[in-house]
């Protein structure tokens, strides 16, 4: 960890100067701490996950909780023994606009057809101009970046090798990373308006750049497209049409506006109801079917 955005992060908390510590194994077993967010390298949220469970802390996991099987039935074993429970970050499905589109699906009584897109731009153009004196760090010690690159590589191995029975190359790597990044937010939102695919029918997969995927359901096709451009913009959105109506929950112009409030601002709002008032979250780890096996 960076010590410095640490400290750095520790004084922009309004008040006293809160406690901090660099080892997780002490913040998860805080009796200060009630809930545990845990935003860090992919290579490590079902380890400390599974701390934070361990020691009884209802915890949320930044999407995705995990690439691999293995590792995400550990996180659900652990889950089961504990009173603390696991919230999947994924903040697009708590848009208002989705959240909508949800319910006027949910009223359909056939679907002939779904589109579900997103193509993302350079990253660092959107987050330098919309972040509050945005701040990087680069006092990694050489002990946990290598660390992190183990972990990484054996995550890759197991999920590609082990369980998708792929080669590892450059390209399968890739394609995994930007799934696993990326794709997770329309990939969960699909799931969620217009539920599980039966199988994957057929993928052009080309990246860099952008690439497709044509998922089966029972009597509708779907296309994922998705991917990386060089033009900075995020093009993200969701279309389901029946045939009487198409429904999306993409960008579009509307004369009223349900909030203004940004998506991870609702998604902590849920994470509160879920941890204090016991909703369940609409996210949560689970065992998947291995039907979206197109890394190539």
């Amino acid at each position: 960890m960076a010590k410095e955005s640490l400290r750095h992060c520790a004084q922009r908390v309004l008040g006293e100067t809160p406690k901090f510590t660099t080892n997780a194994e002490e913040l998860c077993a805080s009796p200060d701490v009630d809930v545990v967010l845990i935003a860090n390298a992919d290579a490590y949220h079902v380890e400390h996950g599974i701390l934070a469970l361990q020691n009884e802390k209802y915890c949320l996991i930044e999407k995705p909780a995990s690439i691999c099987l293995r590792d995400i039935n550990r996180l659900i074993e652990a889950e089961k023994t504990s009173k603390g429970k696991v919230f999947v970050g994924t903040m697009r499905r708590y848009v208002a606009a989705f959240l909508d589109a949800v319910e006027e699906v949910g009223k359909m009584e056939r679907i002939t057809y779904a589109r579900v897109r997103d193509v993302i731009g350079p990253n660092a153009t959107a987050v330098s101009q919309s972040g509050t004196f945005p701040q990087r760090f680069d006092d990694f010690s050489k002990e946990d970046s290598s660390d992190r690159a183990n972990k990484e590589a054996n995550i890759y191995e197991r999920a590609i090798s082990k369980e998708f029975g792929l080669k590892v190359t450059p390209q399968s790597s890739r394609m995994l990373r930007v799934l696993g990044a990326l794709g997770t937010h329309s990939l969960s939102a699909m799931r969620e308006i217009i539920g599980m695919p039966q199988s994957v029918a057929g993928a052009i997969l080309t990246l860099p750049g952008i690439f497709s995927v044509l998922f089966r359901y029972d009597n509708f096709p779907v296309v994922y497209e998705s991917g990386l451009s060089e033009i900075p913009f995020f093009d993200a959105h969701i279309d389901v049409a029946s045939p009487q109506k198409t429904v999306g929950d993409g960008f579009q112009e509307r004369k009223i506006r349900k909030t203004y409030e940004d998506p991870y601002t609702l998604e902590l709002l849920d994470l509160y109801d879920c941890v204090v008032n016991g909703k369940t979250p609409k996210a949560v780890p689970r065992m998947r079917k291995k039907i979206l096996n197109f890394l190539g």
